[in-house]
């Protein structure tokens, strides 16, 4: 079964819990627990290191697939993301810095590792930027879920269709929630709430 199948309960939970109108006591367990979502990963970072998954072992992660080419949704996202971050680091100092954020590529034909590090560090200064062969980010993308295809286009003129999830995963590279994409603040409170 398809891990994206299997995490659909967990995502569509976390949805109806949002519409309610009546206050909630917080779950006594992460949204997204014992959700099959995550796993190993070989991968290149912005400064062109090979990396895997235990590299970021021991500390949370914000897990976002996008591409440096996208003309509107990314560029907000990882924005919204690096001010969380900020907003973080302000006020949990030591929490933010167990905390790193991802950026994987769905475009690896154009985002070699030069391409991300001019990306990710318009953003945060601890931003991770992380792509590969085309065979190894479908890989890394299913294991999380993620939907990606190449749109209409000629080879430079393209945009690639994605699922935008901005996933958090514990220092053991579990899930735990899906952060909202907005406002900061909102993804800066649900770090802190499953962040322990």
């Amino acid at each position: 079964m398809p891990r994206l199948m299997l995490a659909l309960p967990a995502l569509f939970a976390v949805a109806l819990s949002s519409c309610s109108s009546q206050p909630q006591q917080p779950p006594a367990a992460p949204p997204l627990a014992g959700a099959r979502i995550g796993g190993p990963f070989t991968l290149v970072d912005q400064n062109g290191r090979t990396v895997t998954e235990r590299d970021f072992a021991g500390r949370y992660r914000i897990m976002y697939f996008g591409y440096t080419f996208c003309p509107d949704v990314c560029p907000t996202d990882m924005q919204n993301v690096g001010a969380a971050m900020r907003l973080l680091e302000k006020s949990n100092p030591s929490l933010a810095s167990r905390v790193v954020p991802i950026l994987v590529s769905v475009d690896p034909a154009r985002d070699t590792p030069k391409v991300l590090k001019q990306f990710v560090s318009a953003f945060h200064r601890r931003m991770v930027g992380l792509t590969g062969t085309p065979e190894e980010i479908a890989r890394v993308a299913k294991e999380y879920g993620i939907f990606f295809a190449r749109g209409k286009g000629n080879k430079d003129g393209y945009l690639m269709e994605h699922s935008r999830q901005i996933y958090l995963m514990d220092p053991a590279g579990k899930p735990l929630a899906l952060l909202p994409e907005t406002p900061p603040q909102a993804m800066a409170d649900e770090i802190v709430k499953w962040a322990k």
